[in-house]
Order: structure tokens, then C-alpha cells, then sequence
């Protein structure tokens, strides 16, 4: 059985920082996913198994960072500079396989999610 738990989400003020905790799988590709209120959910960021390859969504290149201890079996997204746009529902899901994936029909376990609010 497969439990993601995402936690690390808050209320902040624009330009702070927050990091995004979850259980990650080993030998499996993660990534970050989001949706914003009223819209669809995107793609945030993903990351390879190990962790060698990394890709991030044009809106939050620069600003986030993916990352995984494969001895805790954590996943992580640390959030710079927070803007409101960023203001969504996070979710950390499980790729099929072990390579970068973005694309969300390439994820097949999903999170509950964590609320991430930036005030404008």
C-alpha cells in the first residue's frame, strides 16, 4: 500500500520560504503537483530515481527546489520567494516508473495535499 502524507503547507507572506515534506518511494520517479483555486491542477516539479534529473515548471524555475533523501525516503520541495500565484492546494505523487516524468497520467499515487496560502 502506497500513503502519501504531504505536510510542510502554511500561511506566508509574499516573498518567504516554506518546504514541502512526503514520503517518497524508492526506485520510483516523484514529483510535485499543484492547483491553484478555481483552476486545473500543473505540474510543479518532478525528479528521477535516484535523483539525478530534475525539471520544473516555467512559473517556479529558479524560485523552488526538488529534492529526495533516499535514506529517509523523504521528497521535498523547498519554496523561495513566494508569490500569490504560488497560492494552492500541493500534491506530492509517485511516478510509474523510475524515470523524470511530468505529465500527470505518468503518476499513479497521489497525496491528499497541503495547503501553501501567500496573500496578495
Amino acid at each position: 500500500q502506497v500513503q502519501l502524507t504531504e505536510s510542510g503547507g502554511g500561511l506566508v507572506g509574499a516573498g518567504d520560504s516554506l518546504r514541502l515534506s512526503c514520503a517518497a518511494s524508492p526506485h520510483f520517479g516523484m514529483g510535485w503537483f499543484r492547483q491553484p483555486p478555481g483552476e486545473e491542477i500543473e505540474f510543479v516539479a518532478g525528479i528521477s530515481w535516484p535523483g539525478a534529473k530534475t525539471t520544473y515548471s516555467n512559473s517556479v524555475k529558479g524560485r523552488f527546489t526538488i529534492s529526495r533523501d533516499n535514506v529517509k525516503n523523504e521528497l521535498y520541495l523547498q519554496m523561495n520567494d513566494l508569490k500569490p500565484d504560488d497560492t494552492a492546494t500541493y500534491f506530492c505523487a509517485r511516478a510509474k516508473n523510475s524515470v523524470l516524468q511530468w505529465t500527470k497520467t505518468d503518476y499513479d499515487y497521489w497525496g491528499q495535499g497541503t495547503q501553501v496560502t501567500v496573500p496578495s
